[in-house]
């Protein structure tokens, strides 16, 4: 971690002045990290504007100003209520990327980097100027030389580069956050970074996007109410990727829907439906269905587009999910737990009895609201905002169900007030149901959890055996955990440094009075290489006392 600090010191000092000037210093001071912001900002730190502001406020431009690493690990960890108060992602779902578009030459060079020739010479017409641009990239529309139009996608310079450096560090400063900070190795900060910066990572090959792309158009062959478009393998890379360029209406164009005569209803029925053979049947599913990327075709279709985020539902994953949602329509606290249970990490501390009252209060919220009526992404996001207060780890791809179907039924709301999505989805969830019943279904789970259990069986006696010589050796490893410990340590630690302190800023006090003294029966003035010796005394003697003082005035226990 001190290498990478050395090789990225620059950058660090950036991230940390941004971070004080955004009302963090105090973050920073227990992280012992204040020291890379300049002298003069930690004796007269100001807290530009802040008391003004809430931390969720502060925090988005803290990330706005560290730049694109950070606002898509914003956006990312606005997708997750599991691990985010309300009130933080409320405001790091209004992060934007703020960067220009970069120049044409600079998609030039991208271009013949990755597909071997300019633009000119692999398309018919590629333009000039973007249709749009991100943090990450930007994209252009393009004909091909076969008369195709495409959307060219092409991904910013050195921006991978930027993206590890800034990667490292959060992955360092999460390290140190655990040591230094309790509330962060309650909540495993380090946890949470790694886990965002895998989608980050994810987000930057742009073949895995295309990948993702063409396995949710083959989920549709048959289904001529939705639409995916082609992806161009031959003319797509890691940094470049080309698709089939989609000329609709956007969802969200209200008036424009209605002026060229499209049915709502029609439209929300079909993206529901979508939605659910997505999750419930193929378990391979749109993780970002907002307004921008669904758009509406000719014959009332439905065309999905951007597949970077994308959720993956295991046959345990889909069958644990159908669980806990029909716990939560029959109004069952026990069948709900169980499913949480099944679906997530749950620490040995967990005080099941507050678990269960907890999730009975929220059986209680939707108890007398109608079947039909019960907004099912609002009841998932509110059972996990539930596990992460029991510090339950529900899987990310289970989490990012939770927000599609919350950002589907926002939709679904604004085309048509009256749809019940739990009635459309009622026929998936009976599919979901049969195949559970379905014998095949039934003999390979029996099979995999027989073949569990004798793997268990035969690891045993090895295990056994593992812990009698263990025992025989005396070494049977002991762990006490105190939680308040590591405070207390940093405390002593601290007092233990301003003792000392203390006690040399007396030392030099004594040998100044002593040098006084002699001075004064010496009748003349000591004088080390022309400086007076009792006047550099008091200048070392006085700024000894004045740091002294302003470190016991900012520990604010004085």
């Amino acid at each position: 971690m001190i290498s990478r600090r050395i090789r990225h010191a620059h950058r660090y000092r950036e991230v940390a002045t941004i971070l004080a000037r955004n009302g963090f210093g105090l973050i920073l001071e227990e992280m012992g990290l204040i020291n890379l912001i300049s002298f003069s900002r930690r004796i007269l730190r100001k807290e530009e504007e802040v008391d003004t502001k809430t931390l969720g406020e502060r925090l988005r431009n803290a990330l706005e100003e560290l730049g694109p690493t950070y606002v898509k690990i914003g956006q990312i960890a606005s997708t997750r209520p599991d691990l985010i108060p309300d009130y933080l992602i409320r405001e790091l779902e209004k992060l934007q990327d703020q960067v220009p578009p970069f120049s044409f030459a600079e998609v030039t060079q991208i271009i013949r980097e990755e597909l071997g020739a300019a633009p000119q010479e692999v398309f018919q017409h590629f333009e000039e100027r973007p249709l749009a641009a991100a943090s990450i990239g930007q994209v252009h529309y393009a004909v091909l030389k076969t008369g195709e139009k495409v959307a060219v996608k092409v991904q910013r310079p050195l921006i991978s580069d930027t993206i590890e450096t800034d990667l490292e560090i959060l992955s360092d400063l999460a390290a140190l956050a655990e040591r230094r900070m309790d509330w962060a190795a309650f909540y495993h900060v380090r946890d949470m970074v790694e886990e965002f910066a895998t989608s980050l990572r994810n987000e930057l090959d742009y073949e895995i996007e295309g990948s993702n792309a063409e396995r949710v158009g083959r989920q549709f062959v048959e289904d001529s109410s939705i639409y995916i478009p082609r992806v161009y393998k031959e003319y797509s890379k890691k940094r470049v990727l080309t698709l089939e360029y989609i000329q609709g209406v956007k969802l969200s164009q209200f008036q424009d829907l209605a002026e060229l005569g499209y049915n709502r209803k029609v439209l929300a029925e079909n993206l529901i439906k979508a939605m659910f053979k997505q999750i419930l049947i193929e378990g391979f599913f749109h993780g970002d269905p907002h307004p921008g990327n669904i758009f509406v075709l000719p014959g009332q279709v439905i065309a999905l587009i951007d597949f970077g985020m994308i959720g993956r539902l295991s046959p345990d994953m889909k069958d644990h999910f159908a669980s806990l949602v029909i716990g939560m329509m029959r109004r069952k606290t026990e069948d709900m737990i169980e499913a949480v249970f099944a679906m997530g990490i749950v620490p040995e501390d967990i005080d099941r009895k507050i678990l269960f009252r907890d999730v009975d209060l929220l059986r209680e919220k939707y108890l007398d609201v109608p079947l039909s009526e019960v907004h099912l992404g609002n009841a998932v996001n509110d059972l996990f905002k539930v596990t992460f207060k029991h510090r339950i780890i529900i899987p990310t791809d289970l989490v990012l169900l939770g927000k599609s179907l919350l950002s589907l039924e926002g939709l679904v709301e604004q085309l048509d007030p009256e749809i019940s999505i739990i009635d459309i989805a009622e026929p998936f969830g009976e599919q979901l149901f049969l195949e559970r019943l379905n014998p095949g279904f039934i003999a390979e789970k029996t099979y995999r959890h027989v073949k569990e259990y004798l793997e268990l069986m035969l690891e045993l006696p090895k295990q056994a055996r593992g812990i009698f010589n263990s025992i025989q050796r005396g070494k049977i490893r002991v762990e006490i955990y105190l939680p308040e410990l590591a405070t207390f340590i940093r405390k002593l630690d601290r007092i233990s440094n301003q003792l000392s302190f203390s006690i040399l800023l007396l030392s030099f006090s004594i040998m100044m009075t002593g040098l006084i003294i002699a001075s004064a029966l010496g009748n003349e003035p000591l004088v080390f290489w022309r400086i007076s010796a009792i006047e550099a005394g008091f200048i070392v003697t006085g700024l000894m006392f004045l740091l002294l003082l302003v470190s016991i005035l900012r520990s604010g226990r004085f």
